[in-house]
């Protein structure tokens, strides 16, 4: 019996998990923003202190976006990243490192963490936003499933009567989705789909995102009059909020 010689087969292509055609040219942030000389008090916010988490819904960018502003208004933050948090950030955001967005956090807590303060109702905080918030975190809040430290501390934020909005992202939304979200919104939770208003006439992405976070913020109860677009809110820090000077229907009065 003859054996035939084994044939080298060529080694299969590596194949890359992302888009060849994306790239990008955003250079990483080289330090924290320097926060204004006298930043604004804020009055509606009893212990300015807040919780920010990031999931591993799509928009990154809101959460990001989020941080930098409350930094910029010296207003404490305890950040919480889910597990997929991270992937999604570092596809969307490459140019946002880890390490800068925990300089920009006051304090930063491990999901797994649930022995930190912002897990029980005797720390006081203003209230909780997170942005974006998955499907699954939402039914989790719902559900009163605390198992990590986001789902809790949101939990907390329900039971403690404190501010609790959630920046959900998914389209299209089923039926188990919209459930979830009048459930939570019956008990006084804020649903904050990131809806652009075109009516500021928005000159790009970065205005955009602005724009829907000052006014997230702006439910929160915090003083959004100051810079979220890189340039300012209304540009002149008058006191107008998020909405042009003039108002939406500039154009009918003229």
């Amino acid at each position: 019996m003859k054996f035939r010689p084994r044939l080298s087969l060529p080694p299969l292509p590596h194949r890359h998990h992302h888009n060849p055609l994306r790239t990008y040219t955003s250079q990483p942030p080289p330090h924290p923003p320097s926060k204004p000389p006298n930043p604004p008090s804020q009055p509606h916010l009893r212990h300015n202190r807040l919780i920010l988490a990031l999931t591993g819904a799509t928009g990154s960018i809101y959460g990001i976006r989020t941080l930098q502003t409350l930094h910029d208004l010296n207003i404490e933050t305890h950040l919480i990243l889910s597990k997929w948090a991270l992937p999604t950030l570092r596809y969307e955001c490459p140019q946002y490192t880890l390490p800068y967005l925990t300089s920009l956090a006051t304090h930063t807590h491990s999901p797994r963490d649930l022995a930190a303060p912002i897990s029980s109702g005797s720390y006081p905080v203003d209230g909780m936003i997170i942005a974006p918030c998955s499907m699954k975190t939402l039914a989790a809040i719902r559900m009163g499933y605390g198992e990590d430290l986001i789902s809790r501390s949101a939990d907390v934020c329900i039971k403690e009567g404190r501010r609790l909005v959630l920046m959900v992202r998914e389209t299209p939304l089923s039926v188990i989705h919209l459930e979830n979200m009048l459930a939570l919104a019956r008990l006084g939770v804020v649903i904050f789909p990131p809806v652009p208003g075109f009516y500021t006439r928005p000159g790009g992405i970065g205005e955009v995102v602005g724009h829907s976070v000052g006014r997230m913020l702006d439910v929160m109860g915090v003083d959004v009059d100051v810079d979220v677009n890189g340039q300012g809110v209304n540009g002149e820090g008058d006191g107008d909020g998020v909405m042009p000077r003039e108002g939406r229907w500039v154009g009918w009065r003229k």
